[in-house]
């Protein structure tokens, strides 16, 4: 066991992965999402497609368990019940797309789809409709597709629930069980399909630590009056990843 851990700390760039995943922590904890956006971007620069996903769930698994018994009072978990109907179904799909499509193409066309559903909310455009069983379900079809092929679970639902009339406790709640959830099917796909690679794992479960404290310090500095502040941090979030999302910076 020492001898892993030893190997998994030697691991090249650990000091900006430990950099991201507390970055993540802290905007997760504070806005119940972003951290995937934040991680990922960096996790792939250092690591290989495949582990970059590996780290990325298994620094996750932790951050926000000690958010979870609040989210799972002010949300409603049975909302997010029915988003990871259609995640469960999508995610594998997305895995099998992965290899398959050009992923040149498909970050072209995830980054300005995410752009234009940006502008469009910023503009003031809001979903009038409710969220109906369907659309929750589509939507949590699309974000396990994006799951599957590129890690990043968050834009449709983030958007889906950004553009709804939900007072943002009851949206910032949902977002963190959601993408909890999503972790916990990740994971069990990962290791059933052979891809698991346990060097990686162990890492991303000790960064998962400082992630911890990150989500508990995000978690205080949220303010549920602060309404303004929260959809700005959301868009700000939103933008960049999209922006980092670009194929344009792999040449």
């Amino acid at each position: 066991m020492l001898d892993a851990i030893q190997s998994a700390l030697s691991t090249d760039g650990l000091i900006w992965l430990v950099l991201a995943v507390f970055i993540a922590g802290l905007v997760r904890g504070f806005a119940g999402f972003g951290s995937a956006m934040i991680i990922m971007p960096v996790a792939s620069s250092i690591l290989s497609p495949v582990e970059a996903v590996i780290f990325l769930v298994a620094a996750e698994m932790l951050g926000p368990l000690p958010n979870l018994p609040a989210a799972w009072r002010e949300g409603r978990p049975r909302d997010v019940g029915v988003l990871m109907i259609g995640a469960v179904i999508a995610l594998p799909i997305g895995l099998l797309c992965l290899s398959l499509i050009n992923p040149l193409i498909f970050g072209w066309i995830i980054s300005i789809a995410v752009i234009i559903l940006l502008i469009l909310t910023v503009s003031g455009w809001r979903y009038k409709g409710t969220l109906s069983r369907g659309l929750t379900i589509a939507t949590g079809a699309l974000g396990g597709f994006m799951t599957g092929f590129a890690g990043i679970p968050g834009p449709p639902v983030i958007m889906l629930y950004m553009a709804s009339q939900l007072p943002i406790w009851v949206i910032r709640a949902n977002f963190l069980l959601y993408l909890l959830a999503i972790d916990l099917v990740l994971f069990p796909v990962l290791w059933l399909s052979g891809l698991m690679v346990w060097k990686i794992a162990l890492l991303g479960l000790m960064v998962g630590i400082p992630n911890l404290i990150a989500n508990v310090i995000g978690a205080r500095l949220f303010d549920p009056q602060a309404e303004r502040v929260f959809r700005n941090v959301a868009y700000v979030v939103i933008a960049c990843s999209a922006i980092i999302g670009l194929p344009l910076w792999k040449g």
